[in-house]
């Protein structure tokens, strides 16, 4: 592939979406408590891997806030775009894990109390005016949510020739779903929850479906790959595993260099094994990020530089 004309961009990555504090509950008791949500575990484990990242996104003025903050602060990201609004608790989310089932619920109520656990804002219209400049200088955008102000994001990325990664988790909003699929770069979701919405969709962007431990499809201009999924060296925790797939796929994209204009299924396929590799090796461990928890972010990186051996490929 010529690089020769790559843009050099500012900033690695840019996001907004789903970021939470996960309260952890194992076999029934409180564990943990950590960073959570699609945009932000995504976000995180890159600014790990030492990519320049930036959230834009909206948060409480609480303690809750403070902490996923500082979670961000921590990994290396750049969080002047982590709006904490005053009045607002920061979203919390109850995940329940049966150690022996390997089984992984969620919840949006105490599960000591019983009472509603505050949920996401997206940012406004002033957050994304202010966040302007990264929108406009960085290589990736990533979502896993739409509203207006987040397709207004999305425009003035994908206008500056940025990447743009959306994983919804479910469709509702048609009229700015169809818009955003107009911008949209890759679009990537579950069978089990968008495959019949969406099976029928005709558009330019590359479609990545993710068929839980089965594998997973890469979708472009009618033709599809079907990747097996990888063996798992031990199944603790399937929690954050299409979100690690995701890790592996903006990395090894922003390690290659590659603009909007280059992508195709075939282009993207070694990035997509990569992602496989360090989902498989997540599920060894509790919690979304439990092997960069564990193992740091150093053996993660171990893990997508490996080559794509053993891992299988067809075209349907």
């Amino acid at each position: 592939m010529n690089t020769s004309t790559h843009i050099k961009y500012r900033f690695d990555v840019a996001g907004t979406g789903l970021t939470v504090l996960d309260r952890i509950y194992t076999d029934g008791d409180l564990a943990d408590e950590a960073l959570g949500g699609s945009c932000g575990n995504v976000l995180l484990s890159l600014a790990m891997l030492h990519r320049n990242v930036v959230p834009v996104i909206m948060l409480g003025d609480d303690d809750e806030g403070l902490r996923l903050v500082a979670e961000f602060v921590e990994a290396g990201a750049v969080v002047d775009h982590i709006h904490r609004k005053a009045g607002t608790r920061s979203p919390v989310i109850a995940q329940e894990l049966d150690t022996a089932s390997g089984e992984h619920g969620f919840r949006f109520t105490c599960p000591d109390t019983d009472e509603a656990l505050p949920q996401y804002e997206p940012i406004g219209e002033s957050e994304v005016a202010a966040a302007q400049e990264v929108l406009t200088q960085c290589g990736v955008f990533y979502a896993d949510r739409l509203s207006r102000s987040i397709l207004d994001a999305m425009k003035a990325a994908r206008l500056s020739g940025a990447i743009v990664f959306f994983e919804p988790s479910d469709v509702d909003q048609d009229e700015l779903f169809n818009e955003a699929l107009g911008l949209v770069s890759i679009l990537k979701y579950s069978i089990d929850r968008l495959g019949e919405r969406l099976a029928q969709l005709d558009n330019n962007c590359i479609r990545v479906v993710t068929h839980g431990a089965a594998g997973l499809e890469v979708h472009y201009n009618h033709n599809a790959v079907w990747c097996s999924a990888v063996d798992a060296p031990a199944v603790l925790d399937t929690c954050g595993s299409g979100d690690m797939v995701s890790v592996g796929m903006i990395d090894w994209m922003l390690s290659s260099g590659l603009r909007a204009d280059d992508l195709s299924a075939t282009v993207l396929l070694e990035g997509v094994f990569a992602g496989q590799r360090l989902a498989a090796e997540n599920c060894a461990f509790a919690g979304a990020r439990g092997l960069f928890k564990k193992c740091g972010p150093g053996y993660a990186r171990e893990v997508l530089a490996e080559g794509p051996r053993g891992y299988s490929a067809a075209t349907r």
